[in-house]
């Protein structure tokens, strides 16, 4: 299952989730490019969204206006939803109208691999190969990993340090899977001071001990973080 967190009051961005491009809101555009994986639901805080997923067919809940993450709407999301506790959950975030439904199959393989070693956590991600300029963007969130594909470390800032001159960047794409049990057992953890510091929720499992998997992947999608963003999605669709 594939559910899509949308929040209409975006601080940096207001109303982002609903930004025309073209010709769909951008949460329908993302809920439609992923449609074909397996089901989609929407988790929103607002009726605006859920009229708006209705009017477009795509399946909705509503969720409470006050959870911090994404993450957290998930959760809630998938208790309304009457699935069994093992259901795979992939949480990809409405500002992602790009992401390729080849990144989504090897984050399930990924997911399923784990689930076949009765992991009693589990949790996944994805990144790819960046460039300096990339590294340097602190709206790109960049990600170091250990031999074994578990994440170590999640920053806005350029990791690791390129002291050597010799450094490669690899950056993080927002798309997490779960186990239903896994995605509740993290909402369940404390806050950590590096997840508030960073702004990066993802840091709240590491800081517990907890692994994150990463597959390596190669995409061309990005989110739309900002306004130029947006105005770079509409040139690909010729808006």
């Amino acid at each position: 299952m594939i559910i899509i967190p949308a929040r209409l009051a975006s601080t940096r961005f207001p109303q982002k989730v609903l930004a025309d491009i073209g010709g769909l809101p951008m949460v329908i555009r993302t809920a439609k490019r992923v449609e074909a994986i397996d089901r989609v639901v929407v988790a929103c805080d607002d009726e605006i969204i859920l009229n708006i997923c209705t009017q477009y067919g795509i399946e909705a809940r509503l969720t409470s206006t006050t959870h911090k993450s994404g993450t957290d709407r998930i959760n809630e999301c998938a208790q309304l939803l009457d699935i069994p506790d093992d259901e795979l959950i992939i949480n990809v975030q409405a500002d992602e109208p790009f992401i390729e439904t080849e990144v989504l199959s090897q984050l399930i393989e990924r997911l399923n691999a784990l689930k076949a070693q009765n992991n009693p956590f589990i949790m996944a991600s994805c990144y790819n190969a960046i460039n300096t300029e990339s590294a340097n963007d602190p709206n790109m969130v960049k990600v170091i990993t250990d031999d074994a594909h578990n994440a170590i470390y999640f920053s806005r800032s350029p990791i690791p340090f390129n002291r050597s001159g010799e450094a490669s960047y690899f950056g993080h794409i927002g798309i997490y899977g779960f186990t239903k049990k896994s995605l509740h057992d993290f909402c369940a953890l404390g806050e950590a001071p590096l997840e508030d510091i960073e702004k990066l929720e993802q840091l709240r499992a590491l800081y517990h001990g907890k692994k994150i998997s990463m597959v390596k992947v190669a995409s061309s999608g990005f989110g739309i973080d900002t306004v130029e963003d947006l105005e770079r999605a509409k040139k690909i669709f010729g808006v």
